[in-house]
């Protein structure tokens, strides 16, 4: 049986393939849409014949699709390219590539000076890894990350790397217009351009056939899809009446695009998800400035009065960036506010790191300490752990649709899975009775800043 790999956030997703004599091992970092990028690859490289192994040591092809928007996430692949020099010793026939954004942004870099990477692709160049890998084949190193104006794949099929068909992606638009200060983006994946709106229901349409639960749709910035007169709202509401029977989530939004009529869309349809991931990165008008954000504190707070207007039972998630260039304490204490004003339900938090190339690199200094930024950071995850928390224990006592993904892991007999609304949820006592894609009738009993812990409240599976 043949397999493909990927990692996102160290997690392994297996899948299985046309057998082949070629096999490729991919690994994934970085965001959801990278993860879709790579089911892309992979069914550009199934077409080829290739097979897929969740070995490294058995490839013939390893791919290595990265992320590049923190200096972290960059020092992570140059230590697994030094396992893949080893590997290559032992396998001299073994091609690595880097794909993705570090690809994009590092190019001749990695040629230069990590001897066992044979090809480098961008973001928009997944289309000629098939002519990159027979020029590596004759003896060249390969390299092509030109960024594209046009490109969406629109009509490649994904191999879907995901082990049940419980969730999958689907990717509406490629690129970004929003030239955050902080932000490597715009350079790495280049203008933003939404794909075709017919294209998007035919995948959804087939995903819904084949069985899966949920999709989540993707882009940098899901508010500002257009294409031939069909904004976001308008595409929601084809999706949701063309597949009635799938969850439909998305993420993307950005706080100075987001329109009620996307929230209105929502409330409208009972299978587009009350989820928000709506990210505001900082609570001071003065550092949203110089982040070149396009909104206030004031602005963003009028955006989650109408989410939780529109959409009462609506989960809000955010991004909050600790110690950007010249963040003083007052400004950082705007943020901690701000965070207790829009009462989120989930918060990722990031220090800044300077990305060579961005507006933030060229215009300002990295100038607060370390040490300042990792006692804020603690101090943004001290009082998230307190929202999640306190979002978590207003649940217990209710009931909600869960759909469960797989076994739990601190205990293989309870099931793991997300609520309608978004919501981490363990049902216990479920995997000798449900598989994964099922959804149920949850009640919640307990509950964490991670998660909710709830008890099947009927036993008759949901029917979609």
């Amino acid at each position: 049986m043949a397999l493909a790999h990927a990692r996102v956030f160290g997690q392994p997703a297996l899948q299985e393939a046309t057998p082949s004599p070629y096999k490729a091992y991919i690994e994934t970092y970085g965001c959801q849409m990278n993860f879709a990028d790579s089911e892309l690859v992979a069914g550009i490289l199934q077409a080829e014949g290739y097979g897929f192994t969740t070995d490294p040591q058995e490839a013939d092809l390893v791919l290595l699709n990265t992320c590049a928007i923190r200096e972290h996430a960059e020092e992570k692949i140059w230590q697994r390219l030094k396992y893949f020099q080893s590997l290559k010793v032992r396998r001299p026939h073994l091609l690595v590539g880097v794909l993705g954004c570090m690809a994009e942004r590092l190019r001749k870099k990695l040629l230069e000076e990590a001897p066992v990477v044979d090809l480098v692709a961008g973001p928009d160049s997944y289309r000629h890894l098939p002519q990159l890998i027979r020029q590596v084949e004759s003896g060249a190193k390969a390299i092509h990350v030109l960024l594209s104006r046009e490109e969406t794949y629109a009509d490649i099929a994904p191999l879907r790397l995901s082990p049940h068909r419980v969730s999958a992606y689907i990717s509406i638009m490629r690129g970004c217009n929003n030239m955050c200060s902080f932000c490597i983006v715009p350079f790495t994946r280049g203008r933003e351009r939404s794909r075709n709106w017919e294209s998007i229901l035919q995948e959804a349409q087939d995903l819904a056939a084949k069985g899966y639960k949920e999709i989540t749709l993707l882009g940098q910035n899901v508010d500002s899809y257009h294409d031939r007169g069909v904004r976001f709202a308008q595409l929601l509401a084809r999706l949701a009446e063309a597949v009635p029977q799938v969850w439909i989530r998305f993420a993307t939004s950005h706080p100075k695009d987001m329109q009620d009529e996307v929230l209105e869309t929502i409330a409208s349809y009972p299978n587009l998800t009350p989820y928000i991931h709506l990210p505001v990165q900082s609570g001071s008008d003065t550092v949203l400035q110089r982040m070149n954000r396009g909104y206030t504190a004031a602005w963003y707070l009028q955006r989650v009065e109408a989410i939780r207007r529109y959409l009462p039972q609506a989960v809000l998630s955010t991004d909050i960036i600790v110690g950007f260039c010249g963040e003083t304490e007052a400004e950082y204490q705007e943020t901690l506010a701000l965070m207790r004003a829009a009462a989120f339900d989930s918060v990722y938090h990031f220090m800044y790191s300077e990305r060579p190339g961005t507006l933030a690199a060229r215009r300002y200094k990295d100038d607060v300490p370390l040490e300042v930024k990792k006692a804020r950071l603690e101090g943004v995850i001290a009082l998230a752990q307190e929202l999640n928390l306190e979002s978590h224990r207003r649940q217990v006592g209710t009931v909600h649709l869960a759909l469960l993904e797989k076994p739990a892991r601190k205990d293989p007999r309870d099931m793991a899975g997300r609520t309608f609304s978004g919501q981490a949820v363990v049902v216990r006592q479920a995997a000798d009775r449900y598989p994964p894609s099922t959804i149920l009738k949850v009640r919640i009993v307990e509950a964490t800043s991670a998660t909710l812990i709830g008890d099947v409240a009927d036993p008759s599976p949901v029917s979609p």
